[in-house]
């Protein structure tokens, strides 16, 4: 049958107004005399010198890193945590989500900069404001260098005023009951229906313990992705089939064998973004690895950013390629090209994919089986949870 669902409905949840110092007090709860800084990507990062990317309109989530955080850190926010530093720099584009980071930097003052040695290892807290995620990178610096950090790509208006505005001792909490109601799964299998199809894709987790995405950052070295809200899981296999819109709005059905995506087959748009994307996997086959299993913990409005998008309660995500700062295997030295060794997510929620309809996800334990995600909707199995 053909999918059609309900346009995406706003929530009707409140938030307190966005509030820097409160989200950094929460989030890292600072010590006095730790220094901070701010990182942001450019085409070209040189145009830090002088703030003159303030000039290119087009540079949205780079405007935010200096209107709000920037300046919110000078304009009393460093003074109220105790915090020193505040300086912002900016590194080239990596061009794709995750990538491993250039090795300059550039400051306002036009210095040519060693992003990790310059910069980061002299930095306690490292808040990087980007076009393209920098999580994976980050991740490994941070255990390498001993600092704390937050990734916030694509960071807009409606992300400040929502999703950075909560409360993230309670974004913890309830994505705890979550992650509680699903761990050590054995399996989980996610219906799909698109173009009257119909395909099942089945990841396997072996009992693992499952992970959370919550958006504190106090103890080791780390780094959260903000917004938070989210379990996951690295499955250890996959089998079957699951749709994928392109960025483009091309359809395509992904084949799974092994863990890993063989094969695209055509469904709807272009027939050349499908073609490609068989090139790619037949080259660097590991790009087409099921890296992570997610799902959404709390109720935000859509942003219009998977970002935030895929932290909606009843939204689901799986991701190809790079896993490792998830506690995955796949490193980018184990791709052909670096400049695959991406973590690509993709998600399936009302908002982003309303081509495709995600009927049921059902988890296996200990030989029973919970419905978790009906229709773009927690099951009522979640909603118990919650409400414990």
């Amino acid at each position: 049958m053909n999918v059609t669902l309900e346009q995406p409905v706003e929530k009707s949840r409140t938030f307190p107004p966005f509030d820097l110092g409160r989200l950094l007090a929460t989030v890292f709860a600072p010590k006095g005399g730790e220094r901070v800084c701010i990182l942001i990507d450019l085409e070209n990062p040189r145009d830090v010198a002088g703030m003159g990317f303030l000039q290119d309109p087009a540079l949205t989530i780079q405007r935010k890193a200096h209107d709000v955080f920037y300046q919110g850190l000078k304009a009393g926010v460093m003074a109220q945590l105790g915090l020193k530093g505040g300086e912002i720099y900016a590194y080239e584009l990596t061009g794709g989500s995750n990538l491993d980071l250039p090795e300059l930097a550039y400051s306002p003052d036009g210095r040519e900069l060693r992003l990790k040695e310059d910069v980061l290892a002299h930095y306690d807290l490292v808040l990087c404001i980007s076009t393209y995620s920098a999580t994976a990178p980050l991740t490994a610096f941070a255990k390498e260098l001993g600092f704390r950090g937050a990734t916030l790509h694509g960071v807009n208006d409606v992300i400040l005023a929502s999703g950075l505005s909560v409360d993230y001792n309670e974004v913890s909490r309830q994505a705890e009951k979550l992650r509680a109601g699903l761990t050590r799964a054995d399996a989980v299998e996610i219906d799909f229906e698109v173009a009257d199809r119909s395909c099942t894709l089945r990841l396997e987790l072996g009992g693992q313990e499952a992970q959370k995405s919550h958006g504190l950052c106090r103890g080791g070295p780390d780094v959260a992705n903000l917004p938070a809200g989210e379990v996951y899981f690295v499955p250890h296999g996959a089998e079957g089939a699951f749709p994928m819109k392109y960025k483009d709005g091309t359809l395509g059905l992904m084949h799974v064998t092994g863990g890993r995506i063989v094969r695209a087959e055509w469904i709807s748009g272009s027939r050349e973004t499908v073609s490609a994307h068989n090139a790619k996997l037949a080259s660097d086959p590991v790009t087409g690895e099921i890296g992570e299993l997610g799902f959404g913990t709390q109720e935000l409005p859509v942003s219009g950013r998977d970002i935030q998008d895929e932290k909606m309660l009843g939204t689901l995500h799986v991701a190809t390629g790079r896993s490792d700062h998830l506690g995955g295997s796949l490193t980018p030295d184990r791709f052909a090209s670096r400049l695959n060794a991406t973590h690509d997510d993709i998600l399936f929620s009302r908002s982003k994919t309303p081509e495709i309809l995600v009927t049921e996800a059902r988890m296996e334990r200990g030989g029973q089986r919970e419905l978790i995600v009906e229709r773009y909707e927690p099951s009522a199995y979640l909603r118990d949870l919650l409400a414990e």
